[in-house]
């Protein structure tokens, strides 16, 4: 026997030619404890595992959905489709991702993977129904399209059998939250002693994958350090690795049996800051008896996004929990009542009114371009999110694309960068009127900004429009650039005069004023929130 001969088996390859069996194929192929993911060729093919392949110790990565370099048959005990006598599944490859959960279930200990560039699930080989077409199209519940971190408390002092309970809690507002591609996304931490990620955003998007995975949660045990679990969630939970989309609003709900054992104030504080609204769930409050032991009895008013009464939730007891899911379900997706949801960055309409006169020049004007797309560029742009327009002026006004022309970041800058220059004489006046009456006439939910830019001296009256323009919410920034007079830019400033005034002697030295516009517009929406 050749050692070719001799190896085949062991990994599998001695069927990965397609013309074996066909995709979705019925007929169970034998393979090994050891065939990964990765040496299947075929989706959808049903595979017969050994028994006994807990012996193996083959490697196993993910919970649920498994890198593509896991075990078959390993990853089939782990999902608890196989028992150790082995038998048939149904393998279904899928892409690549990030962040692979590790777990324990059905004695098969799974490791966490960073990123793999494919992936696969299992199924029972029974041949999957087709979805419905009204299923098909849902994609989840579109009028909740939040990303959602659900803290859970998985300390000695649930214990547990309310450990469990509260699984079967969250597993029941997970199905009526409606997971989707087109509706909220959902990712779990649990708070002990230090916080542990289990899943994030998009490693289950689907109804069913979550609810395993729920499921399949095991148990921690030590100290309730809520504020801890909030803080790792705010600060490592919502990047775009792990799923976070841009312009969606962000939701952290923590969950608490009886009180912390640290400090909330300083972890929810960064969350209100980043924009999470932050919902806290308290089940079992502290008895009378029991207050003595808290150490802050003001903990939930500071831990929550606003103590308004809407962020703060309480369960009489873990037994009672089922009549509380549609309620909650229907305040994680209050987008209206989201106020921490409204950042600076992702709640602006800002609108750039560009001076195209002979006296800038095509050179110049693409110096200003880039400054503009500068601090576009700090914003979140998108469908839900900040949005940009943009009208350039001579004695003519052209609008050059609205604010609801384009929903994302590149696009929009894209479309500012492409400006044709026009050329022509100065009536600053006059274009502040125009984009007051056009550009803003239709600007959606956010506050409305204004940034003005010109070299030099208009020939018709600025102060009249830019306090009509303020009169209607518009906030006025004036940016100046050589023979720009100074009194022009502070008449069309919104008050204080001096912090919405700027200037620059050189073209070339307008991007030093990005950092600053940017904090003027921050600042002026925290002021007014």
């Amino acid at each position: 026997m050749s050692l070719l001969t001799f190896l085949l088996p062991l990994t599998g390859f001695f069927f990965l030619n397609s013309s074996v069996f066909g995709s979705e194929s019925s007929v169970p192929y034998p393979v090994t404890c050891l065939t990964r993911g990765a040496d299947l060729t075929e989706d959808g093919v049903v595979v017969l595992c050994p028994p006994d392949c807990s012996q193996w110790r083959a490697s196993v990565f993910g919970t649920g959905t498994y890198a593509a370099i896991s075990s078959v048959c390993g990853a089939a005990m782990h999902r608890g489709v196989l028992g150790p006598s082995g038998g048939s599944v149904r393998v279904h490859k899928q892409q690549g991702r990030h962040n692979y959960m590790s777990s324990y279930a059905h004695g098969i200990q799974s490791q966490s993977l960073s990123r793999w560039t494919a992936s696969f699930n299992l199924t029972t080989k029974k041949p999957l129904k087709k979805p419905s077409v009204k299923k098909a199209l849902a994609g989840g519940n579109k009028d909740c399209q939040m990303d959602i971190a659900l803290v859970i408390d998985s300390s000695n002092n649930i214990g547990q059998r309310r450990f469990n309970l509260q699984k079967n809690f969250v597993a029941k507002l997970a199905a009526m939250l409606r997971v989707g591609p087109t509706g909220p996304h959902v990712g779990l931490i649990q708070a002990s002693d230090s916080p542990r990620t289990e899943f994030v955003l998009t490693n289950y998007t689907q109804p069913k994958e979550l609810l395993f995975a729920i499921k399949e949660l095991a148990y921690l045990g030590g100290d309730t350090n809520t504020g801890k679990a909030i803080m790792h969630t705010a600060e490592t939970f919502f990047t775009q690795d792990n799923g976070a989309r841009r312009g969606h609003p962000r939701v952290m709900m923590v969950l608490m049996d009886g009180w912390p054992s640290d400090d909330l104030e300083q972890a929810a504080m960064l969350a209100r800051e980043s924009g999470i609204n932050v919902f806290l769930v308290s089940v079992a409050k502290p008895a009378p008896e029991e207050l003595a032991m808290v150490q802050d009895k003001d903990f939930m008013k500071k831990a929550v996004c606003k103590d308004n009464g809407f962020f703060t939730y309480l369960i009489p007891s873990w037994f009672s929990t089922t009549k509380h899911v549609k309620p909650l379900t229907q305040r994680l997706c209050s987008l209206d009542s989201l106020l921490c949801s409204k950042t600076c960055y992702n709640s602006v309409n800002i609108g750039f009114l560009i001076d195209g006169s002979s006296s800038v020049g095509e050179g110049n004007f693409r110096l200003v371009l880039d400054f503009l797309a500068g601090i576009a560029r700090s914003f979140d742009i998108s469908d839900m999110g900040s949005r940009i327009g943009a009208v350039q002026f001579t004695y003519d006004q052209k609008l050059e694309f609205s604010l609801f022309d384009y929903s994302t970041k590149e696009d929009a800058i894209n479309a500012l960068r492409r400006i044709p220059y026009m050329s022509g004489g100065t009536a600053t006046g006059e274009a502040i009127r125009y984009t007051t009456q056009n550009l803003f006439r239709r600007s959606g939910p956010g506050r409305n900004f204004l940034i003005v830019v010109t070299d030099g001296q208009s020939y018709d009256d600025v102060r009249g429009p830019a306090l009509a323009a303020q009169k209607q919410g518009i906030t006025i920034f004036s940016v100046g650039i050589a023979w720009a007079p100074l009194d022009d830019l502070k008449a069309m400033s919104s008050q204080p005069k001096d912090s919405h005034t700027f200037f620059s002697r050189e073209f070339t030295s307008l991007v030093e004023l990005i950092p600053l516009l940017v904090r003027g517009i921050c600042r002026d929406f925290t002021e007014n929130n």
